[in-house]
């Protein structure tokens, strides 16, 4: 067994609200998500173009051990959900998706209320909405905050060369940057805690590790030592299954020019494309990129039930990942 089934919820003791007339059938079941699940959630995720890392489904699921859960339907993974609980006054909602052959059953449906029952008693929910489920979030009480751009560069087939445009030539002098593994881990934690809606030092300290060979992660450093911004790039599985591609995210700085001496370092002489989720309420993130040749591809909506976090959005580059914000 790969998680522990969750009796309370299974067959007909579920009744998939918002789909009058289903109640679920005893074959169909809810229970955690288990180490064993990873690899299978990982390539549903990526057949779906969520284009995750190797290792982003673990990292997530160890950020909340009782927050992942998968559906099963006669013994048989169809879906699952993420309901991370970062504390109590913040919790996040993401990959959330059932099997193109199993959807329009309630399924779906009985994986949200899941999540959204372990996260009952949390003050703000976030999470990313395709534009066509504005109006089933809005039901459940969440409200549109601003639209998320995915980004994206091109790959090419030159490795020895680096991608027009990808040439810092004005960082800002009194600054440095420095890989992660040189600076100490509470600096960087408490950089990315001003940055969101609350600390999130289990996430951090695994997402910040080098997981496949090309990731890296790097900090920008004043003349104090004192951080100012850091970025990582990590392997991303593309739908294509034969292609490799790169994400990155976060990517926060307390300027344009630091952001793209980042940007620049990070994606200059690699092959494949790169990926990038930046907010659209940041301008800046788009001036960037696009002066670099990237292009946007596609948007969600980052929507909130509670009251939103206040977040310096002109620091926010890119997020870390489209499923827990």
């Amino acid at each position: 067994m790969t998680g522990k089934v969750v009796e309370r919820w299974k067959g007909r003791d579920m009744v998939a609200e918002g789909c009058p007339g289903k109640t679920l059938p005893d074959s169909f079941s809810i229970r955690e998500m288990g180490a064993g699940d990873l690899a299978l959630v990982t390539d549903w995720a990526r057949r779906e173009g969520f284009c995750p890392g190797p290792w982003d489904v673990a990292i997530m699921r160890h950020a909340d051990r009782r927050g992942g859960w998968v559906g099963c339907l006669d013994g048989q993974p169809v879906g699952c959900v993420m309901g991370v609980r970062y504390d109590d006054s913040f919790g996040f909602i993401g990959l959330f998706l059932v099997r193109p052959e199993h959807r329009g059953h309630g399924y779906g449906v009985a994986l949200w209320q899941r999540a959204m029952h372990h996260l009952r008693d949390v003050a703000c929910i976030g999470l990313e909405a395709a534009p066509e489920r504005l109006r089933d979030y809005g039901q459940w009480g969440f409200r549109p905050a601003h639209h998320t751009l995915r980004w994206s560069l091109p790959g090419h087939q030159l490795p020895s060369q680096r991608r027009p445009h990808c040439l810092s030539t004005a960082f800002p002098p009194g600054f440095r940057i420095v890989p992660a593994h040189a600076v100490s881990e509470p600096v960087v934690m408490a950089y990315d805690a001003r940055h969101e809606a609350t600390p999130r030092p289990l996430f951090l300290r695994e997402w910040l590790q080098p997981s496949t060979p090309g990731d890296a992660v790097l900090v920008v450093l004043d003349e104090w030592g004192c951080c100012r911004g850091f970025a990582r790039i990590r392997v991303a599985l593309l739908p294509e299954r034969e292609c490799l591609g790169w994400r990155i995210g976060p990517w926060l700085a307390d300027h344009e020019a630091l952001a793209g001496g980042l940007l620049d370092r990070l994606c200059g002489d690699r092959e494949g494309p790169v990926l990038v989720d930046a907010p659209e309420t940041n301008p800046r993130a788009g001036r960037l990129l696009e002066r670099r040749g990237f292009h946007p591809t596609s948007s969600t909506i980052r929507m909130y039930r509670g009251t939103p976090p206040g977040l310096p959005i002109q620091d926010i580059y890119g997020l870390a990942c489209l499923e827990l914000g």
